[in-house]
C-alpha cells in the first residue's frame, strides 16, 4: 500500500468507468488495485459522444487533452435500400458541440492517466465478496491458472459493465435491476467504407423498427450501428448474431450499402451484439461496496452520455472522497444524492431519443424527415429539440458537476505525460 494511503480499493472492470475511477481515487489518496475479466485491454470499439459534462470531468481529471473530436465536415445523410440519398440532421448538428469519438479514445485517454503504480491484473474476476464494518474480504479467480485468493479492501468499486458480477454477488440478481427495452444492437468497426458512399460520409437506413448507421470520421474508418426491435430478447440469443441481423433486416433485398454492412457484420472482430437495457438500483452503494458506469445506471447507446457520465461519476466520486476523509458512508451518500438527478435525466433522455435511432411508425420517419424544414423556424425548432430530448441539454449535458457541488470553476486544461498505450 502507498504511504499515506488513505486505504486500499479494489476496482472491478478496466473499461472507461473503471480506469477513469481508478485514476481519480488514486490522486484522492486511495491505492487502486484493478481486477479485468478480459486477458488484455480492450482496442478499438464504437461510436461515442463526448457531451460538455464529460469533457468537464476529463478536464478536471487531466486527460482531456488525450483526446480529439473526430466529427466529419460532410452533412449526414438519409438513405433507402435503392441507394437514394437526402441530407439530414446528424449527431454533429447536437446543441453543445459533442465530440464525434471511438471507444477506443476514450479507453485510451483514461489509460493515460493511470499512474503506473496501480496495480492491474488481467483474467480475474471476484467470486464471494464479504464486508464488514471495517473492510471488504474479496475472493479473486484468477482464471488463466485456476488459482484463488482472498484479499481485504477498505473500499470495492464495481465498474464492470451492464452484467455486472459485483452486482449480483452485492445487491441480487440481474432481473431485479434490469429493464428490457425489447431492442437489440449490433455495433462494430467497419474496414474501408461501405459501398455506395463517399470516405468520410456518415448515412442512416431508417426503417419502422430497424435502422443502419454508419458513423463515419474525419481521420479514422468509420463505425456501424445496426438496431432493431424485437418481440423476444431472449430468442436473439439462440442463433449468431448474423443469422439474427439478417432475420431483422428481411425478407426484402437488403441494397448494396445495407448488404455491405450486414456482410462486414458476419466477420467483423469486436462485434457487440446485446439487448438494449437500462439498469435501475435504489441506491448505489451498499456499505463499502459501490457501482459505477453502467454497473449502476446503464444509460444505453440511445442516450449518448454514456462516457461522459463514466467520467464525471468518477470525478464526482474522488472529490466526494476528498471532502469526507475517513467517512466513507456520507462521502458515498452525498456523492449519490448529488449525481442521481443528472442520471436519472440522462436514463429518461435515453428514452425519449431513441426514436432519433430506430422509430416505430412511418408516420415518426416523416417527421424526421422534415426536421431540416421544421428547424428554420423558432416553433419549428423547439418542437424538435422536445421531440429530441435536447431542449434540456444545457442544464444536464453541459453541467460541470463538480464544479456545482463544491462551488469551484474548472480548472484550465491540464497537459498529461501519457502513459504508455
Amino acid at each position: 500500500m502507498r504511504e499515506n494511503s488513505k486505504g486500499r480499493v479494489l476496482v472491478v472492470g478496466m473499461g472507461i468507468s473503471g480506469t477513469a475511477t481508478a485514476a481519480r481515487l488514486h490522486r484522492a489518496g486511495w491505492t487502486p488495485v484493478i481486477v479485468e475479466r478480459a486477458a488484455a485491454r480492450r482496442s478499438g470499439g464504437y461510436f461515442v459522444l463526448l457531451l460538455g459534462v464529460g469533457k468537464k470531468a476529463a478536464q478536471r481529471m487531466g486527460f482531456l487533452g488525450a483526446m480529439h473530436n473526430r466529427a466529419p465536415v460532410k452533412p449526414h445523410l438519409d438513405l433507402d435500400r435503392k441507394g437514394r440519398a437526402r441530407t439530414a440532421s446528424g449527431f454533429t448538428d447536437l446543441p453543445g458541440a459533442p465530440w464525434i469519438m471511438l471507444r477506443g479514445d476514450a479507453e485510451k485517454a483514461v489509460f493515460s492517466a493511470l499512474p503506473e503504480d496501480v496495480e492491474i491484473r488481467y483474467s480475474t474476476v471476484p467470486t464471494r465478496i464479504d464486508q464488514d464494518a471495517d473492510g471488504v474480504d474479496v475472493t479473486l479467480h484468477d482464471t488463466a491458472n485456476g488459482t484463488s485468493t482472498t484479499e481485504r479492501f477498505d473500499l470495492v468499486v464495481g465498474a464492470d459493465g451492464l452484467r455486472s458480477t459485483v452486482r449480483s454477488l452485492v445487491f441480487g440478481p440481474p432481473e431485479d435491476y434490469l429493464q428490457r427495452l425489447n431492442y437489440m444492437i449490433a455495433a462494430f468497426e467497419y474496414p474501408g467504407t461501405p459501398e455506395g458512399l463517399p470516405p468520410n460520409q456518415s448515412a442512416g437506413l431508417l426503417e419502422p423498427g430497424r435502422s443502419m448507421w454508419v458513423f463515419a470520421f474525419s481521420d479514422h474508418d468509420p463505425t456501424i450501428l445496426l438496431t432493431y426491435r424485437t418481440d423476444d430478447v431472449d430468442a436473439e440469443f439462440t442463433q449468431s448474431p448474423s443469422e439474427r441481423i439478417r432475420a431483422a433486416f428481411g425478407p426484402q433485398p437488403l441494397g448494396g450499402t445495407l448488404d455491405a454492412v450486414i456482410s462486414a457484420a458476419d466477420s467483423a472482430d469486436g462485434l457487440l451484439f446485446d439487448s438494449v437495457e437500462q439498469v435501475h438500483l435504489d441506491h448505489w452503494h451498499r456499505g463499502r461496496v459501490v457501482l459505477v458506469g453502467d454497473s449502476a445506471w446503464c444509460i444505453t447507446l440511445y442516450g449518448g452520455m454514456g462516457v461522459s457520465a463514466g467520467f464525471a461519476g468518477a470525478d464526482l466520486l474522488g472529490a466526494m472522497l476528498e471532502e469526507h476523509p475517513g467517512d466513507l458512508e456520507t462521502a458515498l451518500s452525498r456523492w449519490e444524492k448529488e449525481l442521481r438527478p443528472y442520471i436519472e435525466q440522462y436514463q429518461e433522455g435515453a428514452l425519449r431519443q431513441r426514436p432519433v435511432f430506430v422509430m416505430e411508425t412511418r408516420l415518426q420517419l416523416m417527421v424526421r424527415r422534415a426536421i431540416p424544414t421544421l428547424t428554420r423556424f423558432k416553433l419549428g425548432a423547439r418542437l424538435v429539440a422536445r421531440m429530441m430530448g435536447t431542449d434540456r441539454m444545457a442544464e444536464f449535458h453541459d453541467a460541470d458537476i463538480v464544479g456545482r457541488v463544491l462551488g469551484r470553476p474548472a480548472p484550465p486544461e491540464e497537459r498529461i505525460v501519457a502513459r504508455t498505450a
